[in-house]
């Protein structure tokens, strides 16, 4: 008697067992995700073949991203790409993957711009990893001449990329945060590291294992890219407005830091969706 091929049904039963079994906290739509990368579909076109049949050669495609799942390896590394701001962006292991947080920032950044007269506006994002935020501002306000900066000429590379394929113009410099940059700007934005060397070892192992330590890691305390960062805008270029990502717990520690940097200047806490600090909104004196 022959034995049933296995239903797309069933390998995602299997998979989310399997995925749960081994740390995924999001196994469901881990396994959907990558069933979806394995059989070249969309996510939502997974829920009109649950009774596919599939083949040997599907369920090796499948195995081996679940697999690499189960070792730890994050979902956008495997599929190369995540989801931010309701855009695609290619990533590797050269950048972090883009997290929802961070669209509070380019969220009050747009609002920011939008608002500013003027018939060309200056940005500059500071270390900008896969260009998310750079390349979000430029498409979202078409006004703005945007320059994305960062030391790392692999994620620059990445940037680039994501910029060309979503049909954005922004300019790619290879430099620590201002250091190459002069001028005024209307508005400079940073996500700079800021989890600890401490918790950095105690981070998930789909975090400490995979992604970038540089672009992670923020010293002892967590502030020592806000320093340079500061130091830097200070010494290169002006600016009307910075905003700044900050984890909620060193909030007030970073608006310290920018009141030592630039006396005079105002930085307002904006929350993010769970009401928390996220964002320091700075208006420079």
């Amino acid at each position: 008697m022959a034995v049933a091929q296995p239903t797309l049904i069933d390998v995602l039963r299997l998979s989310t067992t399997y995925l749960g079994e081994h740390g995924s906290t999001s196994a469901r739509l881990d396994s959907e995700l990558l069933c979806a990368q394995a059989l070249g579909l969309r996510r939502i076109d997974l829920y009109l073949q649950f009774d596919r049949p599939l083949d040997a050669e599907e369920l090796t495609s499948i195995r081996e991203l679940v697999r690499r799942r189960g070792k730890g390896e994050p979902v956008a590394y495997i599929t190369g790409t995540r989801e931010f701001y309701g855009r695609p962006f290619a990533v590797t292991r050269d950048v972090l993957v883009p997290r929802p947080d961070t669209e509070t920032l380019v969220q009050r950044a747009v609002e920011f711009l939008r608002a500013r007269p003027g018939a060309e506006l200056r940005v500059a994002d500071l270390g900008t990893g896969s260009g998310c935020i750079a390349i979000t501002l430029a498409a979202e306000v078409r006004a703005a001449a945007v320059t994305a900066t960062d030391v790392n000429a692999a994620a620059l590379d990445v940037a680039r990329a994501n910029a060309a394929a979503l049909d954005v113009d922004v300019s790619f410099v290879e430099c620590s945060w201002a250091d190459s940059l002069d001028g005024g700007y209307d508005l400079v934005v940073s996500n700079p590291p800021y989890v600890t060397t401490a918790e950095f070892d105690a981070v998930d192992r789909d975090v400490r294992d995979f992604e970038p330590r540089g672009a992670l890691v923020g010293g002892d305390d967590g502030l020592d890219a806000y320093r340079a960062l500061l130091a830097s805008i200070r010494e290169h270029v002006t600016a009307a407005r910075v905003m700044l990502e900050v984890d909620p717990r060193h909030a007030e520690a970073v608006a310290a830091l920018v009141g030592e940097a630039f006396p005079g200047a105002t930085a307002t806490p904006v929350p993010d969706l769970t009401g928390r600090t996220r964002v320091l909104d700075i208006e420079m004196p």
